[in-house]
C-alpha cells in the first residue's frame, strides 16, 4: 500500500476568488439601485396622492362656502367657467371663489384651475391640474365632485 506523499497533496482553496467578490458586489449594487428606484417612484406617487387629497379638501371647502351662502348658490351665483385666476370683487360670492382658487393654487399646484356649474340645486365642481411629476409626462388630472346644496 502506497502512502500519499505530502508533496502531491493540494489543500482545498482558502478564501474567495476575485471573481466571486466582483459578482457579489455587482449583485449588491443592482439591488441597491432597485431600492433607490422604488424610493423615487414612491415619492412621486405620494406627491400625486397628496394633490388629489388637497383637491377633495378644497372642493369640500367651496361647497361649505356655498352652503353658507345658500340663497346665492341656489340662484347659480357661484357658477364660473374654467378659471385659473382668482376673480376680483367684494361680494361674498367673489371672495369665496377667489379664496377657493387661491387656496387650490397654493396647496395643489400653481396651475390648478376650477369650474363650478349648478342646476336645480345640484352643483358640479371640477378641478384640473398638471400631474406630470407623478406620471413623467404632461398629464392633466381632473376630479369632479357632484353635490346637492
Amino acid at each position: 500500500m502506497k502512502s500519499r506523499s505530502m508533496k502531491n497533496f493540494r489543500p482545498i482553496s482558502k478564501g474567495t476568488s476575485l471573481i466571486e467578490v466582483m459578482i457579489s458586489v455587482f449583485i449588491l449594487s443592482v439591488g441597491l439601485l432597485g431600492i433607490a428606484a422604488m424610493q423615487a417612484t414612491s415619492l412621486r406617487n405620494i406627491q400625486s396622492g397628496m394633490q388629489r387629497t388637497q383637491v377633495v379638501v378644497q372642493t369640500y371647502a367651496v361647497t361649505d362656502a356655498m352652503r353658507a351662502n345658500l340663497a346665492s348658490a341656489r340662484t347659480n351665483g357661484y357658477d364660473i367657467g374654467w378659471t385659473c385666476a382668482a376673480p376680483t370683487g367684494t361680494s361674498l360670492v367673489k371672495t369665496d371663489i377667489a379664496a377657493w382658487i387661491t387656496s387650490m393654487r397654493a396647496t395643489v399646484s400653481s396651475d390648478a384651475c376650477g369650474r363650478i356649474m349648478c342646476a336645480s340645486s345640484v352643483c358640479t365642481i371640477d378641478v384640473r391640474w398638471n400631474d406630470s411629476r407623478a406620471t413623467g409626462g404632461s398629464t392633466v388630472e381632473q376630479i369632479t365632485t357632484v353635490t346637492r346644496i
